[in-house]
């Protein structure tokens, strides 16, 4: 049997136990495409469950982010220096790739479509925010992967999209910080 049709059935049977309440982890990598006010960013995501790296493809002062939810905290790399700050993990920026959006309190079927070569429930979605209001988005749910690939405000103010995704393993190693970065406040000490 061939490598895709393993992967296949590893993934189908992954789904189906996931829908039995066993979880299943999810690991990843893709292209994240967030365009906000118009604005485009592009960057490679590589995703765990507990943590994710995000490696920028604009020429910005932070390269790379590691967030590890497992430890609290996340890691903004900076490249050109070698250097590394180290900031509490906040859950607003987490990537929104679950079925369930956070404070969801109501969920609508708007139709199914191809996005990416993947099969998609497009949902209408309204969450509560913290302060009470309520914000509705639009969701593609891939029902092959079993996350989200695109999210869209309702008045499509800004819109994340995940593309070339992958399903597989990612190693340890793009959770951890480089060896020869140091912190930004010790860097100056040398």
């Amino acid at each position: 049997m061939n490598r895709w049709a393993l992967k296949a059935i590893f993934v189908g049977a992954a789904l189906c136990l996931g829908g039995q309440g066993t979880t299943w982890a999810l690991e990843f990598t893709a292209e994240r495409t967030t365009r906000v006010d118009g604005q485009s960013r592009t960057a490679s995501i590589y995703y765990r469950d507990e943590m994710w790296r995000v490696e920028h493809h604009d020429g910005g002062a932070v390269n790379a982010i590691i967030v590890r939810k497992d430890k609290g905290l996340t890691w903004l790399l900076m490249a050109r220096i070698k250097q590394f700050k180290t900031v509490a993990y906040d859950k607003e920026y987490a990537p929104r790739v679950s079925e369930q959006l956070d404070r969801e309190v109501a969920r609508q079927e708007i139709g199914r479509e191809l996005l990416n070569g993947h099969p998609t429930t497009v949902y209408r979605v309204t969450v509560e925010t913290v302060s009470g209001n309520t914000e509705v988005y639009y969701q593609w749910l891939a029902m092959d992967l079993g996350f989200t690939l695109r999210l869209a405000s309702k008045d499509h103010d800004w819109l994340t999209e995940y593309t070339d995704v992958r399903l597989t393993t990612v190693s340890d190693f793009m959770f951890r910080l480089p060896r020869d970065y140091q912190p930004v406040a010790e860097a100056g000490r040398k």
